[in-house]
């Protein structure tokens, strides 16, 4: 496209393999970001993520590390994390800089003890929904702007009707069926869930899961990984 020229001065100039002084006070600002992911076999997914001011948190000029919160019956992401651990975040600030941050770097699911363990700081946030199940730890690998021109400025209003129904499991509140796919499905035909919801195949892959936090945790020397699966529950 007779952009290699730009690209390669872009490389050069702006993109960083750690984030400086200037990112990591843009990205403490932060309310939100977009998350990308993919599994083993490179299918794609994009979610996003919100939380306060701080949600997600700079650990030192290389990591960065956000909460799971519940409320999040599908944890797409965490499933394809545990695959691939290839992710890419991007922050936009709307409001006030009207500027974008990409990281792109390796993610590892902690759990929540083990990120408290190592690092002893981090606050208990008092919202229900907001209490961490588990622990993002993203590795930064590169980290540069996304430009300014076409993001819109927009005014942050404030919140109306009551409170954010932080970790809900109420359908309404978290959206109901808004774009109406539900009155749709049948014409879909049958749900064939692909094989990672199966039973049998998910308590097999969350063994998997357990034994590698083990081995990190007793590589760590430290206590034995025990939160998310048993193996003494059926499924």
């Amino acid at each position: 496209m007779g952009t290699t020229e730009r690209a390669d001065r872009f490389y050069a100039d702006q993109v960083l393999d750690r984030l400086n002084d200037r990112m990591r006070e843009f990205v403490t600002r932060q309310e939100m970001f977009f998350l990308a992911t993919s599994d083993r076999h490179g299918e794609c997914d994009n979610t996003f993520r919100a939380g306060p001011a701080g949600f997600l948190r700079v650990l030192d000029d290389l990591t960065l590390t956000y909460p799971e919160y519940r409320g999040n019956g599908v944890h797409a992401s965490l499933g394809n994390i545990e695959e691939n651990p290839h992710v890419g975040i991007l922050m936009v600030d709307f409001v006030q800089d009207r500027i974008g941050l990409h990281v792109n770097g390796a993610a590892r699911i902690v759990a929540d003890d083990e990120m408290r363990r190592a690092h002893p700081g981090l606050p208990e946030d008092p919202v229900p929904g907001r209490r961490a199940l588990v622990w993002v730890q993203v590795t930064v690998e590169e980290a540069y702007i996304h430009c300014a021109k076409h993001i819109p400025h927009l005014q942050k209003m404030p919140a109306q009707g009551g409170s954010r129904a932080w970790g809900t499991d109420d359908c309404k509140r978290k959206g109901g069926d808004f774009f109406g796919a539900a009155a749709e499905a049948g014409e879909r035909g049958p749900f064939l869930p692909p094989p990672r919801a199966d039973a049998a195949a998910w308590r097999a892959e969350a063994t998997k899961v357990l034994a590698r936090a083990e081995r990190r945790a007793a590589e760590a020397r430290e206590e034995a990984f025990s939160g998310w699966f048993r193996r003494d529950v059926s499924v």
